[in-house]
């Protein structure tokens, strides 16, 4: 959408009712014929737009979709979404999101997609993306901290997309699950992945990619015992610009805190109210094998804390976490 379809996109949503083809004209300086060209172009991309003869065009309803024009009203952030990106199909919103990244966008730009064809979870594991559903998107962020703190962020991102989703489903027993995840009793709802370029002593920059089942009806046979959507928890569709600016509105604000501190101290009584883990008998798999344990919480630079059998407490720093049956 160009600026100038985009700013008569905001004049109509700015009006109480009916706004007149001729006041259009005025204040855009352009023909009848050229404002309805810019109408057309709307409703193409999903905009109800009423026109009625002596009274002008009013807008009805939009697509729902997580473009800027729908997202950015709805922003209270200072960069985070500021710039977005937005694409009706796409790879990987993190591939997207790196590409930009090294070509200088900004701190807080967004990509976000409508669908992926190439979606990831962590150790490799593919991410269901279909169309006009769910909400895929990455954030690009340029910490200025030692690259051995960027294993906290995915925490920080939790909890800014934990309190959004607890915000927006009504009672909703929303978890987060170390490091990455959210679920909601006990099945998962969102995936977070982080990816990164970096030196020993510095950070390029870090992309935090997100993605979360917002209006999926039905969970693919063979993930419906762990994953679940926020319109099976709640019974209603929900709006994914919404959700995107709740989560942006949310996510800078936490981000900007951590930057200013030493640790993940001043999260740490959120995340250990929410977390799911605690005080569950575990098996973590990872690179070193596998580990089995009692998680005992999270420590300040955002590791878990198992106490194994023999007493031990361990600190992990990545896997793949089981619950014991």
């Amino acid at each position: 959408m160009n600026q100038l379809t985009s700013q008569i996109l905001n004049r109509l949503r700015s009006s109480e009712g009916f706004l007149s083809g001729g006041e259009l004209c005025r204040e855009f300086g352009m023909t009848r014929s050229a404002v309805w060209k810019h109408i057309s172009q709307l409703r193409k991309n999903g905009y109800t737009i009423e026109a009625v003869s002596g009274r002008g065009y009013r807008l009805n309803g939009s697509p729902g979709l997580p473009v800027s024009e729908e997202v950015a009203p709805l922003l209270t952030t200072d960069s985070f979404g500021r710039n977005l990106v937005f694409h009706e199909k796409v790879d990987s919103t993190n591939v997207q999101a790196k590409s930009l990244a090294r070509q200088g966008a900004p701190e807080g730009s967004v990509v976000v997609a409508d669908c992926q064809t190439g979606g990831r979870g962590r150790m490799g594991k593919g991410w269901v993306s279909p169309p006009g559903t769910n909400l895929y998107f990455s954030v690009i962020l340029r910490p200025s901290v030692p690259p051995v703190r960027l294993s906290q962020i995915p925490l920080l991102a939790a909890a800014a997309i934990h309190r959004a989703v607890s915000s927006m489903v009504e009672g909703a027993s929303a978890t987060i699950k170390w490091p990455n995840d959210i679920l909601i009793s006990g099945r998962k709802v969102c995936g977070i992945l982080c990816e990164m370029e970096t030196e020993p002593d510095m950070t390029h920059f870090v992309i935090a990619g997100i993605g979360i089942n917002v209006n999926l009806r039905d969970v693919p046979e063979e993930i419906e015992k762990i994953a679940t959507s926020l319109f099976l928890e709640s019974g209603r569709e929900h709006s994914r610009p919404v959700i995107l600016s709740a989560i942006l509105n949310r996510f800078e604000p936490l981000y900007r805190e951590w930057l200013e501190a030493d640790d993940l101290r001043d999260f740490l009584p959120y995340l250990e109210r929410h977390a799911w883990l605690k005080d569950r008998e575990v098996t973590v798999d990872n690179y070193k094998g596998s580990l089995a344990g009692r998680v005992l919480g999270i420590s300040r630079v955002g590791e878990m804390l198992l106490e194994t059998q023999d007493g031990q407490v361990h600190r992990i720093t990545s896997g793949e976490v089981h619950i014991r049956k």
